[in-house]
């Protein structure tokens, strides 16, 4: 009988004992990922002139990839005074050959490559023509009566105008150095310079490319004076009749046509050429920006490669990449495109030649702005179909992907970032980041990148800890694959500070930062390890209202789009988005194309990339294209909850099928008008399966519908929430309060135990939790600046604990006596020195210390202190900039900032110790140096050598002359502060 009730309880347990054990032999163990070529951080690489050789490939390869780089991207770009002998122009037989090198030793190194599809940005080059080359739109406005005929020819002469960097103050070539300037000035329209050798247009020739030393010129803008070509002419009569007058007008202008009884505007268009070049191109680069809304322009353009690479084997290029549009970095826009009028017909169903008043803001207000949307639309369609997506399939030929930013474009930048295989941002700020990002999540892209530590601060000013907070606000925002912007090629032997870029916080082998950067590598490439194998955890989809952007008009007929910005103040679009991140909510933006590709999935949002999400809000616009409405209901019609934040849309957008459009919107609105009150500052509707919310805040509105927020904000800490599989959940998070912590974190994931993770140093181990009713209690310790990666477990791990450090007693200073030698710098290493104190090496004695930048080590002697803890946190104190340290002859890290603090075994210290540690400080006192002895290091084509802070600047050139030496070394204090390891 027992044997038997035995059997019957075995046979009962079974099914679990089996499933427990299969979720024990599936679930790995806790650990860091793998670490590949991708999840390492990856760098632009500038070919100044493309100057390079193979062994200064091999050499700059090598560097990098034992620094802890993963790839690299290549940018040709404007050249070196001095090295034009050196110059390779880009795509040549001798260019391809060296690219083809570099292929090849990353293959041997392990080493991804992406290359700028161009020199510089935005596409463009001398085999663009003017067939090619992005245009613009003109326009004159002639006024007749009715019986009369035009006295004055149909024409246009386009005025010359010229932008060439070698007139511009704050990024001037060193040969056009002058004292005189004009005060004011702005990006569009930079400083002049009042100096007799500035460009004179009329001494350049036609076509671009025939001018000699391109190099030297420098030309950022070029329009010549020349007649335009009439597209049409439009005749409007204050009947409101529209006459296409085009065919009357004779080839020298004369119009032949009588107007009929009444008042008559005519509107003629003219086709202009932009006259924007390549932005710091290379040789062989400079030239005409090619036409962004024509497939011929683009197709053109690429023949250039397809003719350079055909016959080559490039199978270990990974990506060709694209520098953001930019066009609009110029005086006026690039808004026209030879096909545009015949593309908007098609698209737009009606032909905006007949509406050419209201284009121009000369109708009523309303029609002015249905007519400014739908053009707008159509230029964002040309964009995202005759640049973006045909770029695409054209690299995909040559199997390869493509990494695109899209900011800065006139478009939806959501749909072009959706389009590409890697989107890619720059700009730290939150909310820019992640148009980028959502977008990648939205369409499910593995990889979304960052042009990273762009202009940090002043040249030379920037430390790793600067540049790792830059990092950090990527990641915490959605980015996995980091670019350094960046590092620049030198030859090997070139005196230093070797080649520079103008807007960098120059990461090479020069800089001595170089020599601490693999810890930082380090810490990047284990944060990507999990934020590249994760996936979206978001929960609010936010529409992003660009058509009402469309619909505003502005000083140029396009608008550009970077984020959000100054062109959503004072929207519900940013409020909305603003609240949520202070308040903790999770969310991604989403466009009007990516939200048809929606569909309802088990009570979710599941997007077009298999992203899920559990509502989506619409902050209030006054436009919204009918088909987005449509959509919108029929995803609330199958049980998912919407929220209208400030307000329902008042008007469908555009005006094609718009009487028509209007009624259905109309009688949708009417359904949407009965709503009831559901709690304090929320209205809802009930639609099919699923409602709809109304409400003037976001929080009450999120909360109402039962979406999750994350407390962590409110106490400093910013954070990222990702999938790790079906089961688990990382958060990565930054303690950005100012402060440490320590103490419990609430995180809204439920967990049985939690793994944590520090990127910095390597080690993880099981966290002390509390499990509570809305999530789970995490225990950590944080310095200001800290991260972790909390994952989530389902089930209890087999791991070590995480290490928490409790003081144990007084913390001890090391005094003594201080040996101090340098090495690894210059310009000449100062001898060493001996101190009873810590102060600046700058302090020590002659201009040498002043003047020099390397590494200095600091070196001490000290008795075993008093006591038996577990161990010791070595406290640094002030440390510039970064620090590696080595106790008794082992290294136990290298820190970066802005807290230098590591952990001492207990059994590592002897009666006798020796503590070492090798200080590195900036490149700046160096450059100073060279500034006030007046060594010529600007020598740089095209932007030589603009400063960020206009008091750095001398006759329109960074100047350090004037710096005072910057703190170098090891300050202080130093102590050891007892410890015992916090148990469970």
């Amino acid at each position: 009988m027992k044997r038997d009730l035995l059997r019957i309880v075995l046979l009962l347990l079974s099914p679990a004992l089996f499933q427990q054990c299969q979720v024990s032999r599936d679930t790995p163990k806790p650990g860091w990922p793998e670490i590949t070529r991708e999840t390492k951080p990856w760098t632009r690489w500038w070919w100044h002139g493309s100057a390079v050789t193979r062994e200064g490939i091999t050499a700059e390869m090598e560097a990098c990839r034992k620094a802890g780089i993963g790839g690299l991207e290549i940018t040709p770009i404007y050249g070196v005074t001095g090295e034009e002998e050196s110059f390779v122009n880009y795509l040549s037989p001798e260019w391809m050959e060296l690219f083809i090198h570099t292929l090849k030793e990353a293959e041997r190194l392990d080493m991804g490559i992406d290359m700028a599809t161009g020199t510089g940005w935005p596409f463009g080059g001398p085999w663009v023509g003017d067939q090619d080359a992005c245009r613009n739109l003109q326009h004159r406005i002639y006024e007749l009566k009715g019986g009369t005929r035009l006295g004055e020819k149909i024409e246009f002469v386009q005025q010359p105008y010229l932008r060439a960097v070698g007139n511009q103050v704050y990024e001037v070539h060193e040969s056009f150095s002058s004292k005189k300037t004009i005060a004011g000035g702005s990006r569009k329209e930079p400083l002049a310079r009042l100096d007799p050798k500035a460009i004179d247009i009329k001494t350049l020739k036609q076509p671009i490319g025939e001018n000699t030393n391109l190099q030297l010129l420098a030309l950022d803008q070029v329009i010549f004076e020349r007649p335009l070509p009439l597209q049409v002419l439009m005749a409007f009569g204050d009947n409101g009749q529209a006459i296409n007058l085009t065919a009357f007008v004779a080839a020298d202008g004369t119009l032949d046509w009588t107007a009929p009884p009444g008042n008559w505007k005519l509107y003629a268009l003219f086709e202009g050429w932009h006259g924007k070049m390549v932005e710091r191109a290379g040789p062989g680069g400079e030239g005409n920006v090619i036409d962004h809304f024509s497939s011929q322009a683009l197709q053109h353009y690429l023949s250039r490669f397809d003719s350079a690479l055909r016959g080559r084997d490039i199978k270990t290029l990974r990506a060709f990449f694209n520098d953001s549009y930019e066009v609009d970095d110029a005086r006026g826009a690039a808004d026209w495109t030879p096909a545009l009028l015949s593309e908007f017909k098609k698209r737009r169903g009606y032909a905006l030649e007949e509406h050419l008043p209201a284009l121009f803001g000369n109708d009523r207000d309303e029609m002015n702005e249905r007519i400014l949307c739908d053009y707008r639309e159509t230029i964002s369609d040309l964009l995202l179909d005759n640049f973006t997506r045909p770029w695409g399939e054209w690299a995909h030929s040559k199997s390869a992907v493509i990494r695109n930013q899209a900011h800065g474009a006139p478009s939806n930048i959501l749909d072009l970032y959706g389009a590409v295989d890697i989107p890619e941002i720059e700009g730290v700020e939150p909310l820019r980041t992640k148009m980028a990002s959502s977008a990648g999540n939205v369409t499910g892209k593995k990889l979304i990148s960052s042009e990273s530590a762009t202009w940090l601060n002043e040249h030379f000013e920037s430390n790793l800890a600067d540049v790792k907070t830059a990092l950090d606000r990527f990641m915490l925002n959605g980015v996995n694959h980091l670019f350094y912007h960046g590092t620049s090629y030198s030859p090997p032997g070139e005196a230093w500070p070797g080649w520079l870029f103008y807007a960098a916080v120059h990461l090479n082998p020069r800089n001595p930062l170089w020599n601490d950067l693999d810890a930082l590598n380090n810490y990047v490439a284990r944060c990507q390890s999990f934020l590249q194998k994760t996936s979206p955890d978001n929960d609010v989809l936010l529409y992003y209202p660009v058509y009402d952007r469309f619909s505003t008009p502005g000083p140029e007929l396009i608008e550009h789009f970077d984020g959000i910005g100054k062109q959503f103040e004072h929207t519900a679009f940013r409020r909305g988005a603003e609240e949520m991140l202070q308040k903790g909510f999770s969310f991604d933006y989403i466009s009007d194309k990516q939200l048809q590709d929606c569909r309802e999935k088990n009570g979710t949002i599941e997007t077009g990339g298999k992203a899920s999400y559990k509502v989506l809000v619409i902050p209030h616009g006054k436009y919204i294209p009918l088909q987005t409405f449509r959509k919108i209901t029929a995803l609330a019609g199958t049980g998912i909850a919407v929220i209208f934040l400030e307000g329902l849309p008042e008007s469908p957008a555009g005006f094609g099928n718009y009487t028509e459009n209007r009624q259905v919107f109309d009688k949708m609105m009417k359904e949407l008008a009965h709503r009831s009150e559901a709690a304090e500052g929320v209205t809802e509707k009930k639609v099919g399966q699923g409602r709809i919310l109304l409400g003037d805040r976001i929080e009450p509105l999120l909360s109402y519908a039962g979406i999750r927020r994350e407390s962590l904000p409110e106490r400093g800490i910013q954070f990222i929430r990702k999938k790790n599989g079906a089961n688990k959940t990382i958060y990565f998070i930054s303690n950005e309060s100012g402060e440490s912590v320590d103490g419990f974190l609430l995180i809204s994931e439920k967990a049985s135990a939690v793994v944590l993770y520090d990127p910095m140093s390597g080690e993880f181990g099981s966290a002390s939790i509390k499990q509570e009713d809305n999530g789970t209690q995490v225990y950590v310790q944080l310095n200001p600046s800290q991260t972790l990666i909390i994952e989530t477990q389902e089930t209890s791990v087999d791991v070590a604990p995480f290490r928490y450090y409790m003081t144990a007693g007084t913390p001890v200073v090391l005094r003594g006596e201080w040996s101090v030698s340098f090495d690894a710098g210059g310009p000449v290493i100062p001898p060493p020195v001996k101190r009873d104190s810590l102060t600046s090496w700058t302090t020590l004695g002659s201009g040498d210390y002043q003047a020099f930048s390397g590494t200095g080590n600091y070196r001490i002697s000290f008795a075993k202190p008093a006591g038996e803890p577990e161990g010791w946190l070595l406290d640094l104190g002030t440390v510039k900039e970064s620090a590696d340290v080595m106790v008794n002859g082992k290294q136990l890290g290298t820190l970066i900032g802005p807290v230098y603090r590591i952990f001492i075994d207990g059994s590592m210290l002897t009666q006798n110790n020796t503590l070492e540690v090798r200080v590195t400080n900036l490149m700046a006192n160096r450059i100073s140096d060279m500034d006030r002895k007046k060594i010529f290091w600007r020598k740089f084509y095209n932007v030589n050598f603009p400063s960020r802070k206009a008091e750095n600047r001398k006759n329109g050139l960074f100047d350090a002359s004037h710096w005072e030496p910057k703190e170098s070394g090891l300050l202080g204090p130093v102590r050891l502060i007892p410890v015992t390891i916090r148990k469970e």
